[in-house]
């Protein structure tokens, strides 16, 4: 076994069991009791047990980052990076929240609409950002009074387990939030349950299609954060190098296993040959090795079978006649390690046009104008973000107006803060997480006429 993956193999920490059905019945029924007590306890105790959260995220950001490093092998650098957002998302909301929570007074004489909890919310999350998405979910939905009950990728039980045991330290009411391994069964009659008030799903098509239709069915509230297949679109620029640089970064971290990550980069014809130059020479420069080492700046696939798939996708590209400028291989290093990868000339009809590519890779395409630039962007069945890089502001407008997506961003990377609503459309999913959009989602907006 390659000296990196003994090495997470030996810091992992031990597997969890499946939770049996009695405990996952223990775990809704406390929730119920959570809420009851919970959605009555006054607003300042909530925000207080938020800012507590905050704190001890930030004391235990170390320990906390190395168990998520253990568990899913990204690099210590941006576990720790994840646990800091996590603290801005509670600060955030402790801060911020009550203010969305006031009256929000209508055009009708003495109406005005009120925001309350529904009750128990359950979280599907997934294993690559095994903190920040359950604390996208958890901390607008504890500042409004819900109770949560969370349903972590088994792989990242720990850490799962980890933040629940912080947040009950913190002061939040016993019950009302909690974490069970439901087997896939139990899940789905967790689904269905009516002492379940609303779901939230981050993950997969095929599990967001799954879960829609079982949440449709019970005529219950769902956000689905699904794939995407953001597009990177370079207009003009004085300084490519420095775009180059941000597509790099972009497109690396966490491995390129981020829904939200740009995958596919449209670049004007009169730079299209230097970009592709430059970004291949950059991911050339990536080093595998042990997540822990602050010298690695490729950490392994999530798994190996995550990185089988990857290289299937690439290869059913490259044996229909696309050109492979850079990886395409696992690394000496370890199955779950893939070389960062350059494609150009991906077509329709090859996996890689219209899939989703959840790893370190990035396809390129030439466009001649600002119309080829918007078709191509809109030719995926996905719609989560994109980014645009221009000098001419009026033109960034005109384009971002005309994308089908749910978050464009103009001359920068995507900013990832608390207080910017996150989501998409077409089948990159339903509903928004964070922002005032997030707390709404799972929130009983009541009309009140005085």
């Amino acid at each position: 076994m390659p000296a990196a993956t003994l090495e997470r193999a030996a810091s992992a920490p031990a597997a969890f069991a499946e939770a049996t059905a009695a405990e996952v019945e223990a775990a809704v029924a406390a929730a119920g009791q959570g809420f009851a007590l919970w959605s009555a306890t006054a607003l300042w105790e909530r925000v207080a047990a938020l800012h507590r959260a905050a704190g001890l995220l930030l004391e235990r950001k170390e320990q906390l980052a190395r168990l998520a490093t253990a568990e899913t092998g990204k690099l210590l650098a941006e576990a720790i990076g994840e646990v800091e957002l996590c603290a801005q998302i509670f600060t955030f909301y402790a801060e911020s929240g009550p203010g969305f929570l006031a009256a929000e007074p209508l055009p009708f004489a003495g109406a005005s609409i009120v925001r309350r909890p529904l009750g128990t919310i359950l979280g599907i999350m997934p294993w690559n950002y095994p903190y920040y998405q359950i604390t996208r979910l958890a901390a607008p939905n504890l500042l409004l009074g819900n109770a949560v009950l969370i349903k972590p990728a088994p792989a990242c039980a720990g850490s799962a387990r980890a933040l629940q045991e912080l947040l009950l330290e913190a002061g939040v009411a016993p019950g009302t939030y909690s974490t069970v391994l439901a087997s896939v069964a139990d899940t789905a009659a967790l689904i269905g349950d009516p002492r379940i008030h609303g779901v939230s799903l981050t993950g997969s098509e095929r599990a967001g299609i799954a879960v829609g239709a079982l949440a449709g069915a019970a005529l219950k509230k769902h956000v689905l954060e699904l794939g995407g297949s953001d597009s990177f679109i370079v207009l003009d620029t004085e300084d490519l190098d420095a775009v180059v640089d941000l597509a790099a970064a972009a497109r690396m971290e966490n491995c390129g296993q981020a829904c939200n990550s740009p995958k596919r980069f449209l670049v004007a014809e009169p730079l299209y040959a230097d970009f592709v130059e430059k970004l291949a020479a950059r991911l050339r420069g990536f080093v595998p090795g042990d997540p822990l080492d602050p010298a690695t700046t490729l950490a392994p696939m999530f798994s190996a079978a995550a990185a089988r798939e990857l290289l299937a996708q690439i290869g059913d590209a490259v044996d229909a006649g696309a050109r492979l400028h850079c990886g395409g291989a696992g690394t000496a290093d370890g199955a779950e390690f893939v070389a960062p990868v350059l494609l150009t000339g991906v077509v329709p009809g090859m996996r890689a046009y219209s899939e989703e590519l959840f790893g370190p890779v990035a396809v390129v395409y030439q466009v001649v104008d600002d119309d080829d630039a918007v078709r191509l962007a809109n030719d995926s069945p996905f719609g989560l973000g994109a980014t645009i890089f221009t000098g001419d502001p009026d033109r960034a407008d005109r384009l971002a107006a005309r994308l089908d997506v749910g978050m464009v961003s103009v001359n920068q990377l995507p900013p990832s803060d608390a207080s910017l609503p996150f989501g998409g459309v077409k089948r990159s999913g339903v509903g928004r997480e964070l922002g005032q959009l997030g707390l709404d989602e799972f929130a009983n907006r009541k009309l009140v006429v005085r």
